[in-house]
């Protein structure tokens, strides 16, 4: 694969300055917003500028990094770390420390008669905490910032703006072949090879598999499903008109996935009221974060799940059975670390006894996190991008909750969908941490009125009380 050229380069250094114009001239739930969704769309992938010690500067850690910069500087705002709740807390803390005792357990290198994996170093840990911290910036300047209905209308409209804007590149790659990140950065940023589906080619743009694509253009639809049930009749058809040419998109991603969740989420958007929506998602959520213990107990259908993609395609049943014996085998390989993990240099896949070199494919986020941190970053990290769902969903189980919406509702449902897609493949971006910052937000905007509610019901009571006393 080719070098990134200067083009690339300039765009990581670039892409600060346009963002520090965004929070000038925008309100900062927009101006976040399109700092963390713009940059992960345009700037190139797998080009990052390497310091010793902290973390690359790339694609994810600069939007990041610029947004808290800009919160900070621009808008002279404090920004508050820690949710409200013991829990949130609790998995922050987990989920920013747990690489000191992944590397702390993981010093040993690992011996091959032709090579050998290095072990994981003190200075190690001070990078990766850097990293998770940074990785949680979005988290905590949504949480900020989107956490209102106003927020999460904000975020559904971005999404919808900036997949009929994306899917102008998407076009001309479907009908090209993905080229544009060779012709403008330089490189091509994966195996050409899997971009070719059903006689043409699957877009991939300036993210980091055609998979990527896919996901987005799926949050796009869904959140143009919401909006079109919440436009006046009168603006109806020209929502109608840009639903179903994002769907059109979806079918020109060329994967499958991404088509069955847009059939399961469809009629839950157009037809299901706001509380089976986030009650939806929070199960979803759940059944996400119990799914390596679902594994682990074989109470997964794999083996029906094969099946029924066999029906369909000999090709695709194929893909999903050497996924899922990958997924065993990884699996096996976490359990031998499974508090803290292997760390990272590929420790936590299996490897040629011999040469040394990996033998086995992670697709799946999940297996990624279990086989790297172990059972304490996977609880860290699955754990707190469920974690506004299962509060959203607990307070949609109350009567007394009246102040959700469909905007929450729907945000809520695409950020189960992101949940949903960790299982097969790696889809937790800087986005996935905004949207669950939000909803987080929103979640604690919700409790903080119920509880002022109840609070304030209660004192007049006392008060009707101590009335009757007085008149008797």
């Amino acid at each position: 694969m080719a070098s990134p050229n200067i083009i690339a380069y300039l765009m990581l250094l670039v892409w600060p300055m346009i963002s520090w114009q965004l929070w000038k001239r925008l309100d900062p739930a927009r101006a976040l917003i399109w700092t963390v969704l713009g940059g992960y769309l345009v700037m190139p992938p797998l080009t990052a500028i390497n310091f010793p010690v902290i973390p690359d500067l790339d694609k994810t850690t600069i939007p990041n990094l610029i947004a808290f910069c800009c919160a900070r500087y621009v808008r002279r705002d404090k920004i508050n770390f820690l949710p409200d709740g013991v829990l949130g807390k609790t998995l922050i803390l987990m989920y920013i420390l747990s690489p000191f005792a992944t590397v702390l357990t993981n010093s040993d290198p690992l011996h091959f008669p032709g090579a050998e994996i290095q072990g994981m170093k003190v200075y190690d840990s001070g990078a990766a905490v850097a990293y998770q911290f940074i990785a949680l910036l979005p988290f905590f300047l949504a949480r900020r910032y989107l956490g209102t209905p106003e927020g999460m209308q904000a975020v559904l409209e971005a999404l919808v703006a900036a997949g009929l804007v994306y899917s102008v590149p998407m076009l001309i790659e479907a009908r090209f072949s993905p080229q544009l990140n060779l012709w403008i950065y330089g490189f091509f940023q994966h195996d050409f090879f899997q971009t070719i589906r059903q006689g043409g080619y699957r877009p991939v743009v300036f993210l980091p598999h055609g998979l990527w694509v896919a996901f987005f253009a799926l949050m796009s639809l869904l959140a143009a499903l919401v909006r079109l049930r919440d436009t006046p009749a009168d603006a109806r058809p020209r929502a109608l008109v840009i639903a179903l040419y994002l769907t059109f998109m979806l079918v020109v991603c060329k994967s499958a996935g991404v088509v069955v969740y847009a059939v399961a989420l469809t009629p839950l958007l157009l037809l299901a009221s706001w509380r089976v929506q986030v009650m939806a998602a929070g199960l979803l959520a759940l059944v996400v974060i119990s799914y390596p213990v679902l594994r682990g107990l074989h109470l997964v259908p794999l083996q029906q799940m094969i099946d029924i993609s066999n029906s369909f395609s000999a090709d695709r049943a194929g893909s999903l059975q050497f996924r899922f014996d990958n997924e065993e085998e990884l699996l096996a390989r976490a359990q031998e670390r499974a508090l803290f993990g292997w760390g990272g240099y590929g420790r936590a896949f299996l490897h040629d006894p011999i040469t040394g070199q990996m033998t086995a494919i992670a697709d799946g986020a999940w297996v990624i996190v279990m086989g790297t941190y172990g059972w304490l970053g996977f609880i860290a990290e699955f754990g707190l991008t469920g974690l506004p769902l299962l509060l959203l969903a607990r307070d949609a189980l109350s009567r007394h909750v009246t102040t959700l919406n469909r905007y929450t509702a729907g945000l809520a449902l695409i950020l189960a969908a992101n949940m949903v897609d960790l299982l097969p493949n790696a889809t937790h971006i800087p986005f996935t941490w905004l949207m669950a910052g939000g909803l987080l937000g929103e979640a604690e905007r919700v409790r903080r009125l119920r509880l002022e509610t109840a609070r304030e019901a209660l004192r007049r009571g006392l008060q009707g009380g101590k009335q009757k006393r007085t008149v008797i």
